[in-house]
């Protein structure tokens, strides 16, 4: 008698997979671009170590050449390079308030929830409850940046996935 495979089995057998092949990853990647990024960018050791691995797990496929790997490494480290000076220019305190974004933040369209069977985040995003503010778009990308960080720093450590279930009934061009 054949035992057939559940989707359970299948789920933990690709995790399985996922972390060989993200052991493999920071086993040789993530050293070169941690060596790039810091010559390049001293002051983002901190950052680099919190992020380095889920930034460049998104960037790099298993490419087994070594000319491959250096070209997408380097690649990586540039953008990861570009994201750190954006994001020290556009949150120069290191975090958002909610009292940076009254407007964005009284409409109560986003909403933190417990973690799912995983561990993931959960988030709620009601687009009905959007509308253009008084802040305009700069205030709108600090709201984003502030969920993100909320919904990042629920995250345990080894967890980089989240859930975010967004409501769309009633949103429309009017809401935007």
């Amino acid at each position: 008698m054949e035992s057939k495979e559940t989707t359970e089995d299948r789920e933990a057998r690709s995790e399985q997979q996922d972390n060989m092949k993200n052991n493999r990853m920071e086993q040789t990647k993530i050293p070169q671009a941690r060596a790039i990024v810091e010559r390049h960018d001293p002051s983002s050791n901190v950052v680099v170590l919190l992020t380095l691995a889920s930034f460049y797990s998104g960037f790099l496929d298993s490419i087994d050449n070594d000319l491959g790997i250096k070209i997408e490494v380097q690649e990586a480290s540039s953008m990861l390079l570009r994201y750190l000076k954006w994001r020290r220019e556009f949150v120069p305190n290191s975090s958002i308030s909610l009292l940076e974004t009254p407007n964005e933040g009284a409409q109560n369209k986003m909403f933190l929830q417990v973690s799912d069977k995983k561990g993931r985040p959960i988030t709620v995003i009601l687009g009905a409850r959007h509308f253009q503010s008084k802040g305009g778009l700069e205030e709108f990308k600090r709201f984003i940046v502030y969920g993100f960080d909320k919904i990042c720093s629920r995250m345990t450590p080894g967890q980089e996935k989240l859930v975010v279930i967004g409501d769309l009934k009633g949103w429309g061009y009017v809401v935007v």
